[in-house]
């Protein structure tokens, strides 16, 4: 199986930062990845915190379509409870069109507390309402009969979208989740997409094995039938020259994310030594940082022990400078990519040929040189 690589923008910005400035940076971020070849770019919905100023990934994901060519786009996530289900079709059925193709939609179901509280969402209620959105979801872009279906926060009269998906039958629908089986679940039931965090700093995370398992017994149940090939996996990846350039280039930042927002702002039962986050994230494998080598060995564990998976999505977080998260990128899409992809193979075994061979091509040239003077 082929491995795909993207890149998962939260996304955080330091309090100190200027807002614009961070959106500007995060639209000139995904161009540099459709220039160098990178798969896919995603981009979250945060209402509150102050670390995440992008509420609608759809407006950035509009802007981003125009400045691209090639890289899929996905809201990661749009939190489905905030939402009217048959608005969110329509929203993305539309950007469908005007990236000509290239939209993903990603759900879930809300993570921060305090957006919900805005809204007057009960956190016990958000589960429930995401997988009624979500089955919502599937009639209106699945199917083509009027869909008519009342709940508690949203009803739908003969509601159908009036235009259909540019990709046919309909473009991507991906689940996401986070530390539990539910996501895994829930993608499984409807035969849908799902998007794992499987490295999220000082968190303990369930092995992927078991997550993909759920997803099968799910759709088993269902009739329904997943594929690994549609599986995206994400965790935190820095890379530099050296092990000790990648570690010093994002302790700061780190650190300062990691008190200032996971753990001051968001409360979060996560835990890191202060001042070995850095050193603690990468021996506990819920982060990548450090050279090439020690990514490539790091993302074949995690097939290994995942038993494969299609995408692997780098959990950009703003810790290094934008000149080092843009080589990192470089990095990972001139030799990381590559050693999972296949496009190395026809190169070395041109090689290898050529090299078993030279003895003979020698011969032969310097044959050819000879008969060329009599």
């Amino acid at each position: 199986m082929t491995l795909r690589f993207g890149a998962f923008l939260p996304p955080f910005h330091s309090l100190g930062e200027d807002p614009t400035n961070a959106i500007w940076r995060d639209l000139d971020l995904i161009e540099w990845l459709d220039v160098l070849g990178i798969d896919e770019a995603w981009v979250g919905e945060h209402h509150s915190g102050g670390w995440s100023p992008i509420s609608s990934p759809e407006l950035v994901l509009a802007a981003a379509a125009e400045r691209t060519r090639r890289i899929r786009l996905g809201t990661g996530v749009v939190s489905l409870p905030y939402h009217h289900p048959l608005m969110v079709a329509n929203r993305l059925v539309q950007l469908d069109h005007q990236s000509r193709g290239r939209i993903m939609l990603g759900m879930g179901a809300g993570v921060a507390p305090a957006d919900a509280h805005m809204l007057g969402i009960a956190p016990s209620d958000q589960r429930r309402m995401m997988a009624e959105s979500l089955e919502a979801l599937v009639q209106l872009l699945h199917g083509t009969e009027p869909v008519t279906r009342k709940t508690d926060w949203f009803e739908l009269r003969d509601a159908r979208v009036h235009l259909r998906p540019y990709t046919r039958p309909c473009f991507d629908m991906v689940v996401a989740s986070a530390g539990s089986e539910r996501g895994m679940r829930l993608a499984g039931r409807y035969g849908l997409q799902s998007l794992t965090f499987a490295g999220r700093p000082g968190m303990v995370e369930p092995p992927l094995a078991r997550l993909w398992a759920a997803a099968e017994d799910e759709a088993q149940q269902h009739g329904q039938s997943i594929d690994r090939a549609n599986w995206r996996v994400s965790i935190c990846l820095h890379l530099a020259d050296t092990r000790e350039e990648a570690m010093d280039q994002v302790r700061a930042g780190m650190g300062r994310w990691f008190r200032e927002y996971v753990r001051d702002t968001v409360g979060s039962e996560a835990t890191l030594p202060e001042g070995r986050e850095v050193e603690t994230a990468v021996e506990t494998h819920t982060a990548i940082i450090g050279t090439v080598d020690d990514a490539i060995e790091a993302i074949q564990r995690m097939l290994d022990q995942s038993g494969g998976f299609g995408t692997l999505l780098v959990n950009t977080q703003d810790w290094a400078t934008r000149e080092q998260t843009k080589y990192s990128y470089e990095l990972l899409a001139r030799y990381v990519a590559p050693h999972f992809n296949g496009a190395l193979d026809s190169r070395k075994e041109s090689q290898r040929w050529v090299a078993e061979n030279r003895t003979t091509f020698s011969a032969q040239a310097k044959e050819a040189a000879k008969a060329a003077r009599r």
